[in-house]
């Protein structure tokens, strides 16, 4: 036992079934409803707030290429994810997997790192629903006081934080303290809130690309591959420095394994979600990502708004198409923050099962049963993120988290084959071990692509994690408490 000690499949699955006291979550999702969760949290912040500004910054109208290379890496680590969701259908995603295969320190470093994943992510999906419900809001000459409605705080590797002025990021809040009220009332009002904002969102995005695509401006296009100018600034080396920050729009289909333990039928419903979901992004994504470049120059769309920005510059003759865009990023954000923060309370609530956070995390209510807690503070913490914190560092931060993961869940999916041959798979990873190894290497890689002062905060957040674990997760662990016992 020890550090390193690994929790058993079986003992895994008996927990996620309510056995031995463990607080049970019900079963209330089917394939549609997966394939609109991965979806909903997808398209988000990377189509309506992060290409814009990777467009501005990195690859210019190339970034159709970084979403991509990074949707190659999704799709070698999706898969991967979609066998062990069949193996081990249970809350906890990337959490859960690596304490059956790579033990407890490694399980407890990557739920750390979801934290980054989940709750922060949907904290930068919030400051970029708060640009664009500023500029909806200016359409109708309204204003919202700019110290109640901005970031308090900015960043930039030159100068560092720098304050702005501002004392809170209102709209953040406000999203943010909604989707909380929302996750209280249960998985099926979740779903159905879901469901409905993602037909919103992704019919406001075909509209964007079959009309859009009449008024582009193809000199926009050239040079398509701006030249580079320093690392990371363009050329190809920008483009897959945006290829690792955008793969933070990817994570949609991780949070469909997160609701393992929710969904009817995991073994079939899951996989078809997780792979279903990011084939509809994909495709959105890369046009969504042409026409946006073409309708305005790159240089122009360094902003949260960035898809309403494009339209204005197209001129007067779209003015009613981003009425709608604005109306449905505000919408559709709001939903992929719902899901963030859904994935990221079902990774507490298996950590909390497991004795590695406060047992109150696990608590379910019984009349709605969701994690009421967890739910509470997610919600207390995104909002409180969200009200002060820059758009660009919470991006760059996110990707790191989501891509050590990643790289992990490959590792363990071969693990799992060595360690447990035998184990009925209901979903199998074609070409394994190519795709896994394959799938690992490009995770590390687009982890490299993003810079020293990125990995330097990283470092700093994981050891910051460890302390924790130290702390309190090793000392209060029930996998350990139970080795003790049996000696």
């Amino acid at each position: 036992m020890g550090l390193w000690t690994v929790k058993p499949v079986d003992a895994l699955i008996a927990a996620g079934e309510g056995k031995h006291g463990a607080a049970k979550l019900t079963r209330g999702l089917g394939t549609l409803d997966l394939i609109l969760a991965g979806v909903g949290c997808t398209v988000g912040a990377g189509i309506f707030v992060m290409t814009g500004s990777q467009a501005a910054t990195h690859a210019g109208p190339a970034v159709a290429i970084s979403f991509a290379f990074a949707a190659l890496a999704c799709l070698f680590a999706g898969l991967c994810f979609a066998e062990l969701a069949t193996v081990i259908p249970v809350a906890g995603s990337a959490y859960s997997y690596t304490y059956a295969t790579l033990g407890e320190m490694v399980a407890w470093l990557v739920g750390w790192n979801l934290v980054l994943e989940y709750m922060i992510s949907g904290s930068a999906v919030a400051v970029g629903f708060s640009g664009y419900l500023n500029a909806f809001l200016e359409q109708w000459g309204v204003h919202l006081p700019t110290n109640l409605a901005s970031a308090p705080l900015s960043y930039s590797d030159e100068k560092g934080f720098e304050w702005t002025g501002a004392f809170i990021n209102g709209p953040a809040v406000f999203i943010i303290a909604l989707c909380g009220v929302i996750l209280s009332l249960g998985i099926k009002e979740t779903a159905r809130f879901n469901n409905i904002s993602v037909a919103i969102k992704v019919g406001a995005m075909v509209l964007f690309a079959v009309v859009g695509i009449f008024y582009v401006d193809t000199a926009n296009w050239h040079p398509f591959i701006p030249a580079n100018t320093g690392d990371g600034a363009f050329g190809w080396s920008g483009v897959f420095r945006a290829a690792g920050t955008l793969f933070f729009a990817y994570i949609g289909f991780d949070a469909v394994s997160t609701a393992a333990q929710e969904a009817r039928s995991p073994q079939r419903t899951v996989p078809r979600g997780i792979l279903g979901g990011l084939a509809v992004c994909v495709t959105l994504y890369v046009v969504v990502g042409l026409v946006m470049t073409g309708l305005a120059p790159y240089t122009m769309l360094d902003a949260p708004e960035a898809i309403f920005i494009a339209i204005h510059h197209a001129g007067p003759a779209l003015a009613w198409l981003g009425m709608i865009i604005n109306l449905a990023a505000i919408l559709g954000l709001g939903s992929a923050i719902l899901i963030c923060n859904y994935g990221q309370i079902r990774i507490f609530y298996a950590m909390a099962r497991d004795g590695l956070m406060p047992p109150s995390f696990a608590s379910v209510n019984p009349e709605h049963h969701v994690p009421w807690q967890a739910t509470l503070w997610v919600t207390l913490a995104a909002a409180i993120i969200g009200g002060i914190a820059p758009l660009d560092v919470l991006g760059d931060l996110v990707s790191l988290g989501t891509l050590m993961a990643f790289a992990l869940v490959c590792v363990a999916t071969l693990v799992l084959r060595v360690r447990d041959p035998h184990r009925p798979r209901p979903f199998r990873v074609p070409y394994l071990p190519v795709v896994a190894v394959v799938g690992a290497v490009i995770c590390v890689a687009l982890m490299i692509s993003l810079g020293l002062s990125n990995w330097i905060r990283f470092g700093a957040w994981s050891v910051l994690g460890l302390a924790i674990y130290f702390a309190y997760g090793m000392r209060n662990s029930a996998r350990q408490r139970e080795a003790q016992l049996a000696e």
